[in-house]
């Protein structure tokens, strides 16, 4: 009874298998296209995902790397922008410039950063100007030093271009503390103009100013600048008129008036105009 089951369940089961073999063979077409296009669809769905992550690799590669943003050097003696650090540290020199009628036009006095006057003697000004980088052509009449402009000076760290002084000035200057580059002991740098009469007609010049700072080994002056800030126009403005005292002034604009003569900066000096 047992072998009878037994063989009958094995028929059964093997009568299944042939039937599934005849579905197959009927189908087999139908089995190859549809295994195929699953196989090519999962080909295509990994070549998309590749695709899109070469792409995102290969943005992100080409994004430019953020540049920082560059410093920015100002001088310390006039407050405007210079090239580098390096700048910020040159000598300083200043030079007394007269101011008398025999020695206008002045020259070199536009080039100056900043420009000191106050009365020398027989109530005529006198200039220091103070030049840190600037190398004018031409600067003069180079004149006596007074005690008050050496004062003036030294906070710079400045070396001292003059022809003589008085005695308390050179007492002062020659006492080894200032940078002193008088023309009494460096005649070769500076000159006489023969298109002036003495004492209105010595000049110099950046350049051997320069030369002559470097050859006493001052090659940098080292001081603490005016205080600044950014300033904004008012929205109105209504001023009618700008009253100025002329004790330290930038030449870029200035316009004095002497004597009934405007003077008026252009070139190496001023042009003066009569009203």
């Amino acid at each position: 009874m047992n072998v009878e089951k037994i063989d009958k369940s094995g028929q059964k089961k093997n009568a299944r298998w042939e039937s599934f073999k005849e579905w197959v063979k009927k189908h087999i077409l139908a089995i190859v296209l549809v295994v195929s296009a699953m196989v090519i669809a999962g080909v295509f769905i990994i070549a998309i995902h590749s695709i899109k992550y070469e792409q995102t690799a290969s943005v992100e590669l080409k994004l430019p790397a953020k540049k920082p943003t560059p410093k920015k050097f100002y001088s310390p003696l006039t407050g405007m922008e210079i090239a580098n650090e390096a700048a910020a540290k040159l000598p300083v020199t200043g030079v007394m410039i007269e101011n008398s009628p025999s020695a206008r036009p002045q020259s070199g006095l536009k080039k100056a950063g900043v420009v000191y006057e106050a009365v020398a003697e027989g109530g005529i000004t006198r200039f220091l100007a103070l030049y840190q980088g600037e190398k004018p052509a031409l600067i003069g009449p180079v004149r006596s030093l007074r005690l008050y402009y050496l004062s003036w000076a030294a906070p710079y760290q400045a070396s001292i271009a003059h022809v003589g002084g008085s005695p308390n000035a050179l007492s002062q200057v020659r006492n080894g503390n200032y940078r002193d580059i008088d023309q009494f002991f460096n005649d070769g740098s500076y000159w006489r103009s023969r298109d002036r009469y003495a004492p209105h007609n010595v000049y110099t010049s950046g350049e051997k100013l320069d030369q002559l700072n470097s050859a006493k080994g001052y090659n940098n002056s080292e001081f603490t600048s005016f205080a600044r800030a950014d300033s904004k126009p008012v929205e109105s403005p209504n001023a009618t008129s700008v009253n100025i005292n002329p004790q330290r002034l930038t030449l870029q604009h200035l316009i004095r008036l002497q004597q009934g003569v405007e003077f008026l900066p252009q070139g190496h000096g001023w042009r003066a105009t009569y009203r």
